[in-house]
């Protein structure tokens, strides 16, 4: 067959070609009208760095060094490397292979075998060859295509992988940052109250020695100095492990974290204002999911292709002597073009199962995704619920605060003008100190609620900070398509 036409033929064979298997189709969802709890919105900010709404720029450097140096999120880059060299490769097969295959080597010829050397001819020669072959197999049935579509999907999903574990990270440096500051502010009160505990039990003493109080009194102080000290250990130990917790999100060894603005400076950010349809829009993890969908569709075609027959195209052009000086000489010269059909008859159920199994891959990834789907609804609901019912609470710790602080003083002029015992003053004091820790934990928890919010609801923010964060480094921009 001339050149030109078998090149006509082979054109018209791959045009005509057809890609099996069904094409995506992304499943219905329905998506409630809006969240069950209603809050006060703000309207613009779903897609800022929220986290700078607390008014602490230590937060924002603690903050921006994770993103640059989390550990995770490297991981997380290099995984969509891993996946764009694998679409690299499995793309690659839509096209010729070419490669080439050059070597030497020396024989000895029997001269007693079939073919015997005669003498005086010597049974000692060298064959050089050198040959450049070419394969192509013709993805006329989209095999290769749909496996191709399935690697593309995995890179899309391995990016939003990527983007869910710098939400994590920058939510869980947020909270774990007011965690910290609310220890610190606990750790104020309890040696404050030590400090306190402490003066009233050397007064204690002094008028024990005159005779005014009695030795149950005295012990009485002497079991609050001592609980407020106990507390103060057990405070500092839960900031050590808060600041290596920091420390690891940083990709630092552990230590000791910076400061900035206490837990009573710190501003809570507005909740954005967001409908349920949004996070199909912007949750990685809902991407991810819906990518890996696509990815499973993808599969069903590659394997219904395994019924079909592979047309491979090979051709070789080489030069073979046993002697170096005609080795590219005309007569030296050697060539080949060649085609093969294979394809299956009888497989006993083996393809027939790889499909029945990409097929329940798939059904598997459509439960999942709408799993995935539902999952962010409670989350989210959860989160904005938390916020309400923990601000809610942070105003009635703070009054309970307030009451008990104005029972304490008058316990104290109770005792002091003699109509009480000091077992009141204790009993108040004791109440108070438990409530102001009580307080502090209260109003940190209402901003990690916040922090939540942000994170359940995805947003725009997300790929602002991926754009300062570690970048695949891989062949992206090199790859053939």
């Amino acid at each position: 067959m001339p050149p030109l036409r078998f090149l006509v033929l082979t054109a018209t064979l791959i045009v005509a070609g057809c890609t099996v298997g069904p094409d995506y189709v992304r499943p219905s969802v329905e998506t409630p009208a809006a969240w069950r709890v209603d809050t006060p919105k703000a309207e613009g900010i779903a897609n800022t760095q929220w986290w700078e709404q607390f008014g602490d720029p230590v937060l924002d450097d603690l903050i921006a060094t994770a993103i640059r140096e989390n550990r995770d999120i490297r991981i997380a880059a290099a995984r969509v490397d891993q996946f764009i060299g694998g679409l690299a490769a499995t793309r690659s097969q839509l096209y010729p292979q070419v490669g080439y295959d050059v070597g030497a080597s020396r024989f000895r010829g029997s001269r007693v075998g079939v073919s015997p050397i005669p003498e005086p001819v010597s049974p000692y020669f060298t064959l050089y060859e050198a040959t450049l072959g070419a394969s192509w197999q013709l993805d006329l049935f989209g095999r290769v295509r749909r496996l191709s579509e399935a690697a593309q999907a995995q890179v899309y999903a391995s990016e939003q992988a990527q983007r869910g574990v710098i939400l994590t990270v920058v939510s869980n440096v947020a909270a774990s940052y007011i965690v910290l500051r609310a220890f610190d502010r606990q750790l104020e009160i309890a040696r404050t109250m030590s400090a306190n505990f402490a003066e009233t039990a050397r007064i204690f003493d002094l008028r024990y020695k005159r005779g005014l109080v009695s030795m149950t009194e005295v012990s009485q102080v002497q079991s609050q100095v001592r609980q407020a000290q106990a507390a103060i250990p057990a405070i500092q130990q839960r900031i050590a492990a808060q600041e290596n917790l920091i420390s690891l999100l940083l990709g630092r060894d552990p230590g000791p974290i910076p400061r900035g603005k206490s837990i009573d400076q710190l501003v809570a950010p507005a909740i954005p204002a967001d409908l349920p349809s949004t996070l199909l829009e912007r949750r990685p993890d809902i991407l991810q999911a819906e990518q890996n969908l696509v990815a499973a569709n993808a599969n069903i075609g590659a394997t219904r292709a395994l019924y079909y027959p592979n047309i491979s195209l090979t051709g070789a052009l080489g030069s073979a002597s046993t002697a170096f000086g005609s080795f590219l000489a005309g007569p030296a010269s050697l060539w080949l073009i060649g085609a093969s059909v294979t394809g299956p008859i009888f497989t006993f159920g083996g393809i027939a199962g790889q499909v029945h199994s990409a097929e329940a891959a798939q059904r598997a990834a459509v439960q999942g995704y709408q799993q995935t789907i539902l999952n962010a609804f409670r989350e989210t609901n959860d989160a904005l619920a938390g916020t309400q019912n923990r601000l809610a609470e942070s105003k009635e710790q703070v009054e309970r605060v307030a009451a008990l602080r104005e029972f304490a003083r008058l316990s104290q002029l109770r005792f002091d003008k003699g109509i009480a015992g000091y077992l009141d003053v204790l009993i108040a004091e004791n109440e108070l100190f438990a409530a102001e820790l009580a307080s502090v934990t209260t109003r940190a928890d209402r901003y990690v609620q916040v922090v939540n919010v942000y994170q359940a609801m995805g947003g725009g923010w997300v790929d602002r900070a991926r754009a300062q964060a570690p970048n695949p480094q891989g062949m992206a921009s090199s790859l053939p398509f």
